[in-house]
């Protein structure tokens, strides 16, 4: 049901708005006020309400959802698992195309000197045991996927629904989870709303598990662009640490005709699933940034095989020696110069040949080095019942550079499936609570605020608005600090003036208003973790401290959410558990 703009007055507009003098000027030189106006194209009072239990709440749908779920079951849990896509095609898992695959038999480095190769790349970035669990299961779960029928197709989506149809569990897409819910120091279910039927739902659970991915800021020029933090940010809305934000993922875009993501990367859709091997490497930080900056215009050179390679930039992103060619890289056995030529290594991304430019996944961290902390090798975070895995946990399980082809996609398997054994185990241990009337009551009111607000700003212009901050190459890979701060003027500005009036007149754009308030939280996130670490360590580089700091750095940057609402920091030393 739309409602009348007829009925806001002027005043009440400008009232609304906070009395912005933006709006006060928009309206001095003649320009209509209706484009702020809300026009509701639903009944808000008619919207229906569910509530739905479990004992374990799988939420995401992509590799690490697939095996949360299957093993959560097999191991005598009652799963529920909702996705805001579609099974198997959600988030980064359709893109990936190398799965890694360990097997002690063929593989000539031992499982410990893998992850101690693995350490030196990151330099020292990794947590060991998450890299040791990549190896140790990898193998295991690439076995199951063969079984299920994932290597016979380009598309994902038939063989991840044969475990899941087999042992009947129950499947809810188009989902949009917006909301986790604590009460008694433990999480007891989540909330959101179906984008289709207009209906709010609550899960009452026993675990969850986020298997939500991580994020970016909706950029041009990279296929994944609706994954937007929603789990990292609604984990620490209620009081999960989260870590890895000033990390950065460098895939770059074809310089020309930049924002043409499919012509760029479309072949990845197109091929087979393939698995790989150990080659350890350290890719997709900021080194093609860092020339472009320092050259201007598009990176001619990137990355081994991103790029031409004729042109040496002094200073830069450091890179260990032992990592720069295939044939010196633990587990690389032919020089780059002497391997047969193959589509994705033309010099831009696969397919695309020509120069390249950095900044198309802006917003997106390194796999697995961006998320919730764990508090130990079982994918739980400090929230009792709220486990992670995949990109949703920060586990560091590669450090926070690229470390290994084929890594991401085998740890989403692998930490699913730990994730989800763990999570039936601990709905074993405790009795399933009820979430209370009061606490739905003040979830359904924040779910549904931007359909209510009879004015404010569109979360896709607040949008524009965040990436025209955020993307810029010397905000985002290229770091200073007096930039870093000036951005984050403006990023406060969003949050405190900004999110408070997003408004939405159906229930995609009621999609896009909470995807926009998690992005700029992330965004707070990314540019305050950037500060505060004041050293260049693998994809994070600050002009202004350009090298290592192994007296004061070696520890990762936690974030959580002070008593008072504010947001918090603290380091975690390298290769230990959190307080």
């Amino acid at each position: 049901m739309k409602k009348s703009t007829n009925n806001l007055s002027r005043r009440k507009f400008i009232t609304l708005a906070g009395g912005a003098a933006s709006f006060a000027a928009i309206s001095a030189m003649g320009v209509p006020l209706d484009w702020a106006l809300n026009e509701p194209e639903i009944d808000i009072d008619s919207l229906e309400s569910d509530k739905i239990s479990t004992d374990v709440l799988v939420i995401g749908g992509g590799m690490a959802g697939l095996f949360a779920a299957v093993k959560a079951h097999d191991a005598g849990a009652k799963v529920l698992m909702v996705s805001k896509g579609r099974l198997g095609a959600s988030g980064q898992t359709p893109f990936a195309k190398g799965i890694f695959a360990y097997d002690p038999k063929k593989e000539k480095l031992s499982i410990d000197e893998f992850t101690e190769a693995v350490s030196r790349s990151a330099l020292g970035t990794n947590n060991t045991v998450y890299t040791k669990q990549l190896a140790e299961h990898s193998l295991d779960r690439v076995n199951e996927l063969k079984e299920w029928g994932f290597f016979d197709s380009t598309l994902y989506n038939k063989s991840f629904s044969k475990p899941i149809n087999e042992r009947n569990i129950p499947l809810q897409e188009r989902i949009a989870i917006t909301h986790l819910i604590k009460e008694n120091n433990k999480i007891v279910g989540a909330a959101g709303f179906s984008i289709d039927k207009e209906k709010v739902i609550f899960y009452e659970a026993k675990s969850v598990i986020l298997c939500t991915g991580a994020g970016g800021f909706k950029p041009n020029g990279f296929p994944i662009c609706d994954l937007t933090h929603d789990g990292t940010i609604m984990a620490y809305n209620i009081g999960a640490k989260v870590t890895g934000k000033e990390w950065n993922d460098g895939h770059p875009a074809r310089s020309e005709n930049a924002a043409a993501c499919y012509n760029g990367w479309g072949d990845m859709f197109e091929k087979k699933p393939e698995t790989t091997s150990i080659e350890i490497r350290h890719d997709l930080g900021v080194d093609m940034n860092y020339t472009a900056y320092m050259t201007g215009g598009s990176a001619q050179i990137g990355p081994p095989r991103m790029g031409k390679q004729d042109t040496v930039i002094a200073g830069g992103p450091y890179k260990p020696e032992e990592f720069n060619k295939a044939s010196s890289r633990p587990g690389g056995e032919e020089d780059d110069n002497k391997r047969p030529p193959r589509k994705d290594r033309e010099g831009g991304p696969p397919g695309m040949g020509g120069s390249v430019v950095g900044g198309s996944s802006a917003g997106m961290s390194i796999h697995k080095a961006e998320g919730l902390v764990p508090i130990n090798d079982k994918c739980e975070s400090n929230i009792p019942g709220l486990y992670a895995a995949g990109d949703a946990l920060g586990s560091y399980m590669a450090g926070a550079i690229y470390t290994q082809i084929g890594s991401s996609l085998a740890g989403s398997a692998v930490q699913g499936g730990i994730a989800g054994e763990a999570a039936a185990i601990y709905s074993k241990t405790v009795e399933k609570s009820s979430i209370s009337s009061s606490k739905i009551n003040e979830i359904q009111e924040e779910i549904l605020a931007p359909l209510k607000r009879e004015a404010g700003y569109s979360p896709a212009w607040v949008t524009q608005t965040l990436q025209s901050i955020m993307i810029p190459n010397f905000i985002i890979y290229i770091k200073k600090g007096n930039l870093l701060n000036a951005a984050l003027a403006y990023i406060e500005e969003l949050r405190d003036h900004h999110v408070p009036m997003l408004r939405a007149a159906n229930m995609h754009e009621l999609r896009l208003a909470h995807e926009t308030a998690n992005m700029i939280t992330t965004a707070e996130m990314k540019l305050k973790a950037s500060i505060m670490r004041t050293e260049s360590r693998c994809s994070h580089y600050r002009l202004d401290y350009p090298e290592l700091d192994n007296e004061n750095w070696k520890a990762w940057i936690n974030i959580f959410k002070g008593e008072d609402g504010t947001m918090q920091f603290e380091k975690q030393p390298f290769n230990s558990w959190p307080v």
